[in-house]
This record gives C-alpha cells, sequence and structure tokens, in this order.
C-alpha cells in the first residue's frame, strides 16, 4: 500500500485537483482512483483554461462547435460538461460505495457571479441540469453573495463545494448557511438523506502572502513564524468543524439524516521551494476532511508521505501562532478577505483567457 492509499484508511478523502479530457482519455484518472485511492475530482477556469492549452484531444470539438454555436462560453460548456460527466461515472461506484458521501466532481460557476446570489443560484441550476449526475458538485464562491447563494442551493437540494475560503471567519460562515439551508429545506419537508457540501479552505496562498508580510517586519519572531499560519489556520477551522457539526448546532439535523459539511483542504501544492513538498498535506490528515491535490503532490505523497492523523495534534501551538501574528498586527480575517478578492479576480482572467482559447 503506497502512502497515498494509507491515507484513505485513516478516514481523510484524496480528491484530485485537476481534470482534463488527456488524464480520462489516456486512463490516468482511471489509475489514480484504482491506485492512489482518489475518490474525487476538482476543477477551475485555470484548470480547464490548462486543458484546453494542453491537451490534443479538443481540437475536432472545437472546430466543429465553432461552425455551430457563436456563444463562446457555451463553446466552452459543450467542451467541458462531457469531461465532468466522464470522470462522474469513473466515480460513480466509489459514490455509491460511500452511500453518496465521497466520489464527487465539481465544477464551478463562471466567477462572474461572486457577487450576486441571484444569478449563481440561477447557474448553478442550470450547469446541474446540463451535467446530470449525481455525484456532482456545482462550486460556489465563499463571497457574502456566494454564501447567500449557497444557503439557497442547499435549501433546493442542489449539492456545493463552496470553494475561495481564506479564513476561519469564512468558513464559519459557509458552515452557518449550510445549516439554514438544510434546516428550510427540512422545514418544507424535503429530504436531507442526499444533501452534500464541502468548504474548500485555501491555504498555500495564506502563508505567501502572510510569509510577505512576516519578511517585511524582519524581526526573528516574524521570521520564525513563516510558513505556519496556513496550517495554524486549517487547524483551528478544523476544530471549529468538530464543534459545529459534532456538537448542539447540527444535533437536530443530524437526527433527520444530514451529513456535515466536510473540510477540503484547497491550494495545497507548495509555492516556496523552501518547504516540504507536502507542508499542506502530512500535517492535515484527519477523519471527516478532504484534501484535493495538484498531480505533483499526489506524486510527492504517495512516493514518500508518512501518514498519520495529526490534523488535531498542535491545537494550542496553532492558537499561540495565531495569537502571534495578530500581535505582529496580521490580521487574519484581513488576510482572508484580501486572498478572497484577489483569489475571484484571477479565477475570472483564467475564466476570459478560457474563453478566448474557444473563441
Amino acid at each position: 500500500m503506497n502512502a497515498a492509499l494509507h491515507v484513505t484508511t485513516l478516514g481523510q478523502s484524496l480528491w484530485l485537483d485537476n481534470l482534463s479530457r488527456s488524464l480520462i482519455r489516456d486512463g490516468t484518472l482511471a489509475r489514480l482512483i484504482a491506485e492512489d485511492g482518489v475518490s474525487g475530482v476538482t476543477s477551475n477556469p485555470s484548470i480547464f483554461q490548462n486543458a484546453l492549452a494542453t491537451s490534443p484531444y479538443y481540437a475536432d470539438d472545437l472546430a466543429q462547435l465553432k461552425a455551430s454555436e457563436p456563444d463562446t462560453e457555451r463553446r466552452y460548456e459543450a467542451l467541458m460538461i462531457p469531461d465532468i460527466q466522464a470522470a462522474c461515472d469513473l466515480l460513480l461506484p466509489v459514490f455509491e460505495r460511500s452511500g453518496g458521501n465521497d466520489g464527487y466532481v465539481s465544477l464551478e460557476v463562471a466567477p462572474r457571479w461572486a457577487d450576486d446570489a441571484t444569478r449563481t443560484v440561477e447557474e448553478a441550476q442550470r450547469l446541474s441540469a446540463a451535467v446530470g449526475r449525481r455525484n456532482l458538485l456545482v462550486k460556489v464562491p465563499g463571497t457574502i453573495e456566494g454564501a447567500r447563494a449557497f444557503e439557497t442551493l442547499t435549501a433546493l437540494g442542489i449539492n456545493v463545494n463552496v470553494t475561495l475560503l481564506f479564513s476561519v471567519a469564512q468558513t464559519e460562515a459557509v458552515f452557518s448557511a449550510y445549516i439554514r439551508g438544510l434546516t428550510a429545506r427540512v422545514q418544507a419537508g424535503a429530504d436531507i438523506h442526499h444533501s452534500k457540501a464541502v468548504a474548500s479552505l485555501f491555504l498555500s496562498r495564506v502563508d505567501t502572502l502572510v510569509d510577505t508580510q512576516l519578511t517585511a517586519i524582519g524581526t526573528p519572531e516574524a521570521l520564525s513564524l513563516r510558513g505556519k499560519a496556513a496550517v495554524a489556520m486549517a487547524k483551528l477551522a478544523y476544530q471549529r468543524y468538530v464543534a459545529i457539526f459534532h456538537g448542539e448546532a447540527f444535533a437536530a439535523l443530524a437526527q433527520h439524516g444530514a451529513a456535515p459539511q466536510f473540510l477540503l483542504w484547497a491550494s495545497t501544492g507548495v509555492k516556496n521551494p523552501d518547504y516540504s513538498d507536502l507542508l499542506y498535506v502530512e500535517p492535515l490528515i484527519g477523519k471527516e476532511t478532504i484534501n484535493t491535490l495538484p498531480d505533483k503532490t499526489l506524486a510527492a505523497l504517495a512516493d514518500h508521505g508518512k501518514p498519520a492523523l495529526r490534523v488535531e495534534a498542535g491545537v494550542t501551538e496553532a492558537e499561540v501562532q495565531l495569537i502571534q501574528l495578530e500581535r505582529l498586527g496580521i490580521d487574519m480575517d484581513q488576510v482572508g478577505q484580501t486572498l478572497q478578492g484577489d483569489g475571484v479576480k484571477l479565477f475570472e482572467a483564467s475564466f476570459q483567457k478560457l474563453l478566448q482559447q474557444t473563441a
């Protein structure tokens, strides 16, 4: 058993943070599911932009679409939805074995609707219907309007991956939206046994920004905290997850058959070459969590990972580290707001480049 497969026996799901027609057609995704225990797939505009630029399997379909479909966004969807469907089909056995708890593929609503709850709901419904797979998660950003949309979608029975979360505060707001959405669904007399949602907390970007601030401060204390903010934040977010979803706040919904909203560790590829390539993997292995890994990070885990349940270890140390950051003038809530705004802009820029590739 390689280390990646071992991780899955500890109660954490490993999802692949990548999707392309090449991964599907050359059998790579099927192999990762079979050999490394990959049990889900996440996608975003940047991933699809790269897929369209590098995979040879889109050219013929794109040429036909250029002759028949004048709208570039509909061309993009016509190219990508079959990939989402194929990935869903590959993961359907995982979905069924897990009773609907795993085996999902994520497809993102266009980033330009991040601050429009009404349009996000409409687009999520449309994409869900277009894909037509039980194991689809529609990705919605964790902005204020995105959280409102998520609540509505949960009440409507549409399963969601809430993305672009960069702080404990943002994550807690999303947990609350999930509980309100499920409560509304129960009050409407609808079934919640098949409701599923995840909360994607981004990690490496947090350290990139915080490390820049710490380097600018330049004191020994500040420099000693570099590369620690994201993991500390994630450990405290998991503590909030446990308190909320295994506490009184969720007890009544759990009795109705509701599943908790698992935390998903996102942006887990290390950007600083001085750090361990598994910085955002090994310390955050825990039950009822998901880690979505770029290909390179998944390979590193399989090759030399040391799996153990660690997400609940060092919580006091994590609390101290965040207190130290605060004393140095680094506001983690403000860091989260900055990165969320930047994240929406980056995904929108990728989405526009993606549309240019289909023009």
